[in-house]
């Protein structure tokens, strides 16, 4: 396994990080049990960077993965949507009583849009800054879908970007692949650490896993890629990728054989939840029921977390 540093953090992170959404209640909810053997595996295979977020309810499985490893040399990522500086403090504090973790290695707003999203979130931002000075955080960051995010994020001086960027630029909201390609180059010039997100669109790119991970790894300013693993032969397949540059024929096979979809049970009322918490405007109601354009959903699950009848699932 290659490590980098992350920008000018003086963490040092696997070339692969863990995406744990994919496992946890938004998406296949897997139990604790489940997923901390999955992930304990990951680590003993030399994954030591893991992505998380309040939103994602993984906090768990986290936990249970570091306990089973029985270490503590795992660098952790979480971000939580709090604007306010007391919900910023909570955020973090909710993750390191849920992770039984003291320090959490890097803390980010999530999803933020330009200067002027940032400008909302400058209580919770500056009280982030404060958590790192008591040595409570170790970096401060924001995760991104937009070009505009990652420009704004970068005259802010933030420690981490974690930019949505894949081969086609499915799911960047606001450009093009090449520039948000050159907002991130700009950034990582500037010293700041760059994991990238959603290398294979969100799921859509399935079928071209191979030149997704060619092309994010390629990309000069990824200090480390974020994917969603399910299992231990995802796990194993994606390190002998980012090893060698392919998956083995078996590797490939057993991945194109896996489809994810959304799927809305028939319970739905179209109450539009789902439509006002999508970063992408994919999800729409109609004739009473939530639909999905498949062009513009990179397959996040952010639409289920806001369903209060629990009909949107990922499957």
């Amino acid at each position: 396994m290659k490590y980098n540093e992350l920008g000018k953090t003086g963490l040092v992170v696997s070339r692969l990080c863990f995406g744990s959404l994919t496992m946890g209640p938004l998406q296949a909810g897997f139990d604790p049990a489940e997923a901390g053997e999955i992930l304990a595996f990951a680590f003993e295979k030399g994954i030591n960077f893991v992505d998380m977020a309040q939103l994602y309810g993984v906090y768990p499985y986290v936990r249970e993965g570091l306990r089973r490893w029985g270490r503590d040399n795992i660098i952790l990522t979480s971000k939580s949507y709090a604007y306010e500086r007391q919900m910023a403090l909570d955020a973090v504090d909710e993750a390191r009583r849920a992770l039984d973790r003291d320090v959490i290695d890097i803390f980010m707003l999530h999803e933020q849009e330009s200067e002027h999203t940032f400008r909302g979130h400058m209580p919770a931002l500056e009280a982030l800054y404060d958590l790192k000075a008591k040595g409570v955080i170790r970096a401060v960051g924001a995760s991104t879908h937009h070009v505009a995010g990652v420009r704004a994020a970068a005259a802010l001086g933030l420690d981490v970007i974690h930019p949505l960027i894949n081969v086609e630029g499915w799911g960047i909201v606001d450009g093009t692949r090449e520039e948000m390609e050159s907002a991130v180059q700009d950034a990582y010039a500037k010293g700041i650490g760059i994991y990238i997100m959603k290398a294979f669109g969100g799921g859509n790119l399935h079928r071209r896993s191979g030149e997704c991970l060619r092309y994010v790894l390629g990309l000069p300013f990824a200090d480390s890629v974020a994917v969603g693993m399910q299992s231990k032969d995802e796990v194993e397949a994606n390190i002998h990728f980012f090893e060698t540059g392919s998956y083995t024929p078996e590797q490939e096979a057993r991945l194109q054989a896996k489809r994810r979809r959304i799927h809305v049970e028939d319970w739905c009322v179209g109450c539009g939840n789902c439509t006002q918490h999508c970063p992408q405007g994919a999800a729409s109601v109609v004739d009473g029921r939530m639909q999905v354009d498949r062009e513009k959903c990179v397959l996040c699950g952010y639409c289920s977390a806001f369903c209060d009848m629990y009909a949107i699932k990922m499957l």
